[in-house]
């Protein structure tokens, strides 16, 4: 056992996250950690990496565990450079040079063209993929990671799949994005009251952990129903005036008293958890075009984001817009809005459009702001859909609380402002949602919430989101920007994927024609080789000489195997193409959604192995 935590409890103020909670971790453990917003995921993350201590309780870790602490909001110093931040983390007894070779070489394989930049010019994804690096660099036996996936784009959850896939160490990972539990989680722990011990755990895919706790909780309920139904009998048994003097009766009146008590928790536990309520309201315009662009181009900075762009947003249609950071998102989302004017080519916005934007940063709220005054500006009374409601029935339809009210925007959680903001949102008709990054902070109940708005929504929506689940339920065109100024439509996810594929099987190719040795070079501290950008952890294609090894043994058998191990892996994604296209399977919601998160699995590993394949021909 890597870690034991004891009887846990946690408050904050009056407000109680969570106690009792006693649970284990394991070397080869690789968990998801779920709940609802204030469950106390953040903080339990937070305990166990020793940054916070428990109301009551106790943390008991094995002897000099090394444990790597991957917090939501990352800290580096903005002036040093990558390689510095990563090498500073390491142990300081390992000699500067060698330090810096080792830092170099993950900063590498994580992807990072240029390990020499400052910390501080970076995106919040490559900030992200730094800080998980950095932690890696400290060789971890335990690596807990808060939300992850908030800050990462498709690109590097893929990435940070690989590595977790891959590890030889324990993983503990708070995390809502359901796609990432299915794919790479191999147990799941969710936080709360609903549950005895405080949490459910089960050892599984995610998917089999929805399953597990459907049926928990509806043990539960009918445990409920028969503790009322014997309460309801010892109770007439007690107004007949049962006599007390007998042991037996005094047994019976004990019984009696702990049923009551029993019933009384488990009817608590049994209290619907609430989801947000979130519903979008539609201008219902009629207009066959709302926003088109005719071969449009775009730079930036000196760089080409995009050329020759045809998009039409007509009432009904949700686009899904994918890309790397910096590949231009932002800027064709301003085109399309009418914020930003284009290089060449015609953009065209019907009269009077009506347009909404999630803005991912929040910056429409203000932190000094009280919650009253964020949801309704003008009163206390909130008009929707043509009817008035008063400020309490509106804070509760999101989840907040009558004595939250006159609190400062600054004191809510991440996933509190995201619900201020739909809040604010859902009071305005629009004509085109634009949505960036939505799903960030908010929990796996308002999300589904989420999605069965946005697909119920008859208006145009932009759809920018790391959320491949929420992607493939709500978006009917995806758009996917390169990076280096191409532009590609796909129809859903599984064909973008296999973009990705046909991508890899190029670098791959690439790789190989030009697997000779590498010119002599001196690798100074601070300075490093260079991959191609979004390759996921493999070895560069230049290094030292000092750094240039021969295949070993296992490694020359893997390659030997590695052609017939890819045809494998290609036949099985052929087979799950076919059984996804199964008129049955389509027909079975459960079916096709399994059935789609097979395929990703399986298309995943055949990008993987072809990139295996390309760092072993490397070292050749």
């Amino acid at each position: 056992m890597l870690l034991t935590a004891r009887d846990l409890s946690k408050s904050f103020g009056p407000r109680l996250l969570f106690s009792g909670i006693t649970l284990g971790l394991q070397e080869d453990d690789c968990v998801g950690l779920i709940g609802a917003n204030g469950s106390g995921k953040s903080t339990l993350l937070r305990i166990f990496a020793g940054a916070e201590t428990p109301d009551t309780g106790q943390v008991v870790a094995r002897r000099l565990l090394r444990v790597g602490y991957v917090q939501q909001e990352d800290a580096f110093d903005a002036h040093k450079c990558c390689v510095d931040v990563v090498a500073d983390a390491m142990d300081p007894s390992i000699d500067e040079h060698e330090r810096h070779l080792t830092a170099s070489l993950a900063l590498d394989r994580a992807g990072f063209v240029d390990p020499t930049v400052p910390a501080g010019t970076l995106s919040g994804g490559w900030r992200k993929r730094l800080a998980i690096v950095q932690q890696l660099s400290r060789e971890p036996e335990l690596l807990l990671i808060d939300e992850p996936t908030n800050h990462l784009d498709v690109e590097g959850i893929l990435w940070l799949e690989d590595v977790i896939s891959n590890a030889s160490f324990a993983t503990l990972t708070v995390s809502h994005d359901r796609r990432f539990l299915e794919s790479v989680v191999t147990r799941i722990i969710e936080l709360g009251r609903q549950y005895p011990e405080g949490y459910l755990s089960h050892q599984g895919s995610y998917t089999e952990f929805l399953e597990k706790k459907d049926e928990f909780l509806a043990a539960q309920e009918s445990r409920e129903k028969a503790l009322a139904s014997g309460v309801r009998r010892e109770i007439e048994w007690l107004r007949r005036g049962a006599k007390a003097r007998t042991t037996k009766a005094k047994g019976r009146i004990e019984r009696a008293g702990e049923m009551i008590s029993e019933l009384a928790d488990v009817r608590q536990r049994n209290v619907k958890q609430g989801a947000a309520g979130v519903e979008f309201l539609s201008s219902d315009r009629k207009t066959r075009k709302l926003v088109e662009l005719k071969n449009v181009s775009k730079s930036r900075g000196g760089k080409t984001l995009f050329t020759h762009l045809n998009v039409t947003l007509a009432p009904g249609k949700k686009l899904g817009l994918l890309g790397p950071n910096g590949s231009g998102k932002s800027s064709l989302i301003k085109l399309l809005t009418g914020q930003l004017g284009a290089d060449s080519g015609e953009v065209f916005l019907a009269d009077s459009l009506k347009i909404i934007v999630f803005d991912q940063h929040r910056e429409q709220l203000d932190d000094d702001q009280t919650l009253r005054r964020a949801l309704s500006p003008t009163g206390d009374n909130v008009d929707f859909q043509g009817q008035s409601m008063h400020i309490s029935g509106w804070a509760r339809k999101f989840l907040f609380r009558t004595e939250q009210l006159d609190l400062p925007l600054s004191q809510l959680s991440g996933g509190e402002k995201a619900r201020v903001l739909i809040a604010r949102l859902m009071l305005r008709p629009a004509d085109v949602l634009v949505l960036d990054e939505p799903t960030n902070d908010l929990d796996i109940p308002t999300l589904d919430v989420l999605e069965e708005s946005l697909e119920e929504f008859p208006g145009a929506i932009i759809l920018v989101t790391h959320d491949r689940y929420l992607m493939d339920r709500v978006a009917t065109d995806i758009l996917a920007l390169d990076g280096h100024g191409g532009a590609h439509v796909y129809a859903d996810l599984s064909q973008w994927e296999r973009g990705r594929i046909t991508n890899a099987k190029a670098r791959a190719a690439a790789a190989s024609s030009k697997s000779t040795p590498a010119k002599s070079a001196t690798l100074a501290p601070g300075h490093a080789s260079t991959v191609a950008k979004g390759t996921n952890w493999v070895a560069p294609s230049t290094s030292t000489p000092s750094l240039r090894k021969r295949l070993a043994w296992s490694e020359q058998k893997e390659l030997d195997t590695m052609e017939a191990t890819i045809h494998d892996a290609e036949a099985k994604v052929a087979t799950l193409h076919a059984l996804v296209e199964d008129p049955a399977v389509i027909a079975d919601h459960t079916k096709i959604h399994d059935a789609y998160d097979r395929l990703g699995l399986a298309q995943r590993e055949v990008e993987r192995l072809y990139a295996r394949w390309a760092e072993l021909e490397a070292k050749m």
